[in-house]
């Protein structure tokens, strides 16, 4: 008989588990919704807001993104996926051409290039690519920071005797008795 009254609990609490109304999660998607949006050759995710999406492309910051969003006057806290398709062109035009006029200096990332002498800023590949170059140019012309980049030592002045050793012998030297 226990064992009965038992099995009838359970039976009780699983039914009343099922008749528990479920919430429905109706989230209005629009037919016109893109989960990924292609901007500076990478993908980036639909569901996410504007500018934390344009943060994602390698060479575009929180700041820079920021500018971006309020120079071409899209919405800041409407999702990318969301976007028409002439905010998303007008975004990848801004984005891809070097044309930054009205967006200060300090938020570019390629400031005084070598060859023209004006500020840009460069977008995933292009920056990989032109990082490289000056890197290559500072070697052939031996400046300080070629020689550092070739001897795999730090570059810009930081220390290097107790911070970035590399190799077996780490540490302090005992002395040989």
């Amino acid at each position: 008989m226990a064992q009965d009254q038992k099995s009838e609990k359970k039976e009780t609490k699983k039914e009343t588990k099922k008749e528990a109304p479920k919430k429905e999660v109706t989230k209005e998607k629009n037919e016109d919704f893109q989960y990924i949006v292609r901007i500076g050759s990478r993908d980036l995710d639909g569901e996410r807001v504007v500018r934390l999406a344009l943060a994602d492309l390698k060479g575009v910051g929180d700041r820079l993104s920021q500018i971006i969003v309020g120079k071409l006057g899209i919405p800041a806290d409407k999702k990318i996926g969301e976007l028409k398709e002439e905010d998303i062109d007008r975004i990848r035009d801004f984005v891809e051409s070097r044309d930054y006029e009205g967006i200060p200096s300090w938020a570019l990332n390629h400031r005084r290039e070598l060859v023209t002498g004006e500020d840009i800023n460069l977008v995933s590949n292009d920056l990989d690519q032109i990082i490289q170059d000056d890197i290559n140019l500072m070697k052939k012309v031996k400046m300080y920071r070629g020689i550092r980049h070739e001897r795999g030592k730090k570059v810009r002045g930081q220390r290097t005797r107790s911070n970035g050793r590399k190799g077996l012998t780490v540490g302090v030297q005992r002395k040989k008795e």
